[in-house]
């Protein structure tokens, strides 16, 4: 299977091309979730009052730390300005964003795959059409696996979770529940909680199997072009008596 990639730059008027312009030392990483949008910022020093007093503007700061590597902010905010976002173009044109967005300088970095070379040429020039836009490098994959990144958007894996689901999920992954070997029992989770032990286990059994479900699609992806057998199945099943 060939695949294509595309990395480009556009300069676009959008929340965070003034304070990386004005800002040449920061590094802004963005991801898009269902309801929301992510970003980290990052800087080798701290950066003046003016510029955290406009981060702060951006939206919920989540995280903020500073140690020897420079500032780090991760803030929240909600999509209603990416309405016709340029994410939405790769998606007309077949094309597979992935993510973060990185903005740096006033410029907007991409990365894009496709199937098909001329899905990316149709982006590139629809892109030229209203924005200043660089290509940076273009590429075929020859025989490559899928990338992981482009696999699964993190919120489309807990699809359908409701919230003592991941609660329960949460709880039991933080207590070394899934270490092998266990570092905690069921019975000793669910005394950390109000509930029931059957109750706990009830909601930490339909939390993995929805789980395993969601990842399950992202799975068979990621081993479609293995022609290995590790565990050996087919050896198994021609080894069986017949009925």
């Amino acid at each position: 299977m060939s695949l294509y990639e595309a990395s480009f730059r556009v300069r676009h008027e959008c929340p965070y091309r003034e304070i990386s312009e004005r800002n040449p030392e920061l590094t802004i990483r963005e991801w898009y979730l269902d309801d929301c949008q992510v970003v980290e910022i990052t800087a080798p020093d701290v950066p003046g009052a003016d510029v955290l007093d406009r981060i702060d503007d951006i939206g919920t700061v989540l995280h903020e730390s500073v140690d020897e590597s420079g500032l780090h902010v991760v803030t929240q905010s909600c999509l209603c300005s990416l309405e016709g976002s340029i994410v939405e173009r790769f998606e007309e044109h077949n094309c597979l964003y992935q993510p973060p967005t990185i903005h740096r300088q006033g410029w907007e970095h991409y990365t894009v795959i496709a199937f098909d070379e001329a899905d990316v040429r149709a982006l590139l020039q629809d892109l030229e059409d209203d924005r200043e836009i660089e290509v940076l490098s273009k590429t075929s994959i020859e025989q490559e696996p899928v990338p992981h990144s482009m696999l699964a958007p993190v919120d489309r894996l807990f699809e359908g979770l409701t919230d003592r689901q991941l609660a329960a999920l949460r709880l039991a992954l933080e207590r070394g529940y899934y270490e092998q070997p266990r570092r905690t029992s069921l019975r000793e989770l669910a005394a950390q909680t109000d509930i029931a032990r059957s109750t706990y286990e009830e909601h930490l059994r339909k939390a993995e199997n929805k789980l395993l479900t969601s990842a399950g699609e992202f799975l068979r992806l990621v081993t479609a072009q293995s022609t290995g057998d590790p565990l050996s199945v087919e050896q198994g099943r021609s080894e069986r008596p017949a009925d």
